[in-house]
């Protein structure tokens, strides 16, 4: 059997060790081939090193990991990202299969399982455990009905997000306004973008104005 080589991309060191040891323990078949603590340094040793699957966790600095999943499929599609993460969040699982992963695992599997899973891949076949599977078809079917509600599917916190930008306030200036990190910033953003089907954040901050969520009163 030709062995996997696998990128390992996470800001946590301990995991990474963690991850690469368990491995070791299937070094017949996985070969862990680097290690990367950003998106920038992921990107970079794709191109490199060409592994055959990226394990890539979303919460890192200089690019976060949908954001590098998107650039890797983009560029090198020979490379299959498989997102390994603590995030459970619906958006962050719609996000990474809208960005071409081929896969969506939280860091609470167990190592059998993770290992299956990576076989399933090489074979062409979605790295996602059933609870997984069932949240996003559920996820499907809620986008399918709120592709008609407009702002109405809009989240609390996304509505405010979405005030914020219309006012001009920044990704920073925002993270800063809510008490919540820039990532967490792009990724109600990027949720927005999809329910309201817009393409960026100068449309989000037309569409506000024009359906009365925000004043031009409002903005500086």
């Amino acid at each position: 059997m030709k062995r996997i080589r696998v990128l390992i991309a996470d800001d946590h060191k301990l995991f990474r060790q963690g991850l690469k040891s368990l491995m070791k323990t299937r070094e017949d078949w996985v070969e862990v081939v680097a290690e990367a603590s950003t998106g920038r340094e992921a990107l970079e040793l794709v191109e490199e090193l060409h592994p055959d699957v990226v394990l890539m966790d979303i919460y890192m600095p200089e690019g976060d990991g949908l954001e590098t999943t998107g650039q890797i499929r983009q560029r090198f599609p020979k490379t299959n990202v498989v997102m390994l993460t603590s995030s459970e969040e619906d958006e962050h699982l719609y996000q990474a299969v809208q960005l071409g992963a081929a896969g969506y695992l939280l860091k609470s599997l167990d190592a059998d399982e993770l290992f299956n899973l990576l076989e399933g891949v090489m074979h062409g076949e979605a790295a996602m455990t059933r609870a997984m599977a069932a949240k996003l078809l559920r996820g499907v079917a809620r986008r399918s009905v709120n592709a008609d509600r407009g702002e109405e599917s809009l989240t609390e916190r996304e509505l405010v997000v979405l005030r914020l930008v219309a006012s001009g306030a920044s990704n920073a200036q925002i993270a800063e306004e809510l008490c919540i990190s820039i990532n967490t910033v792009k990724s109600h953003l990027r949720s927005i973008l999809e329910k309201l089907q817009l393409d960026n954040r100068t449309q989000a901050a037309t569409y506000a104005v024009q359906h009365g969520l925000v004043s031009t009163m409002d903005n500086p």
